[in-house]
């Protein structure tokens, strides 16, 4: 074959390719028209990606100038998610790590998707009594978890359960701390959101446990409207944790946020991936473990730990309370919470 010839072949494969690429990518800026579009948005950094890949072979070709055009559009794309998750020389905005300023108490929450079915239960109790956070906030509570779970009712005594009618998705919140004075946990919308009013060394706090469903066609946007109502009571200091099945850039997120008036905390990048696939594809999974705040949080770090036999890594937040009294004036980390249990 010409080798002229080939090279236009090339060339006009990569063309409709990036032209492909470019339907569903385009439709994700327009997640606020349709959920469908909502559905693409989640995808925008991975089309990206791949126009991007798609335009190399147009750079080294008569085509050339749409490959410039295409791999300009890509990097476009992939800028505008920079505002909600850390990307490798991109920066963010909302809600960067606050400096440790050594009299305030820290605080920590873990948040994790346990997977129904996750076949190693016990690294998930080994994590948390290794760090042994606060509050532990959890999705997809199975029938098998809820038996795993009360191995830890004596280290966290205050704990909400709120089953899904399918006995696999619902969440529940272990706290360490007990909860506020007069108030009592709930759950809302079929087990899908759990709010307990927790106190933090005489400061309450909402901390609330979330698991949408899949976005569209699934259920998740019918199910987003019958939050509104709960999320719009959270009270003045709340935390927010869970599996959204939504990137922080998606109009889901947006529509959460503005429900309870919260604040996002930008993501630490993929925190899931499917779980034939191995570790170190980690990177190619969507970030759709999300963390939100508002009122007196200050938000001190975010990161991703190690597999715990979930598709879903293990989040953990530090924070502190704008207006909590300094250490030794009835408040305690649980860090030294930890260190006064094994003197014990």
């Amino acid at each position: 074959m010409d080798t002229t010839l080939f090279r236009t072949r090339i060339g006009l494969a990569a063309l409709a390719a990036a032209l492909a690429l470019s339907v569903p990518l385009v439709a994700g800026f327009f997640n606020a028209l349709h959920p469908a579009f909502d559905s693409f948005a989640h995808f925008r950094v991975h089309l990206a990606v791949m126009m991007a890949l798609a335009a190399l072979p147009l750079l080294a070709g008569r085509f050339w100038k749409v490959g410039v055009m295409t791999l300009a559009f890509a990097l476009a794309a992939t800028a505008t998610v920079s505002s909600s998750m850390r990307l490798a020389g991109l920066g963010f905005v909302h809600a960067g790590p606050a400096a440790k300023d050594g009299e305030h108490p820290v605080y920590r929450l873990l948040q994790i998707n346990l997977r129904y079915d996750n076949p190693e239960p016990n690294k998930v109790l080994s994590l948390i009594g290794r760090l042994r956070p606060d509050v532990v906030t959890f999705d997809e509570v199975s029938d098998m978890w809820k038996e795993k779970l009360a191995l830890l009712s004596s280290a966290y005594p205050h704990q909400i359960f709120c089953p899904y009618p399918n006995s696999v998705f619902g969440v529940a919140i272990l706290s360490a701390r007990p909860f506020a004075e007069g108030a009592e946990a709930e759950c809302y919308e079929r087990g899908s959101l759990a709010i307990a009013p927790l106190d933090f060394g005489g400061r309450a706090v909402d901390v609330a446990a979330i698991h949408l469903g899949w976005p569209w066609p699934f259920e998740q946007p019918r199910q987003i409207p019958a939050l509104s109502g709960p999320l719009s009571m959270l009270g003045q200091t709340a935390l927010l944790a869970g599996d959204f099945n939504a990137t922080p850039w998606s109009r889901t997120v947006q529509r959460v946020s503005a429900m309870g008036k919260l604040t996002l905390v930008p993501s630490v990048g993929p925190t899931w991936q499917w779980y034939r696939l191995p570790d170190f594809l980690r990177f190619a999974g969507l970030p759709i473990d999300q963390v939100l705040y508002k009122g007196d949080v200050t938000n001190l770090s975010i990161r991703t730990l190690q597999e715990v036999g979930s598709d879903h890594l293990p989040v953990l937040v530090e924070f502190s309370l704008k207006t909590a009294p300094p250490l030794g004036e009835g408040a305690e980390t649980a860090t030294a919470a930890a260190e006064a249990a094994r003197l014990l």
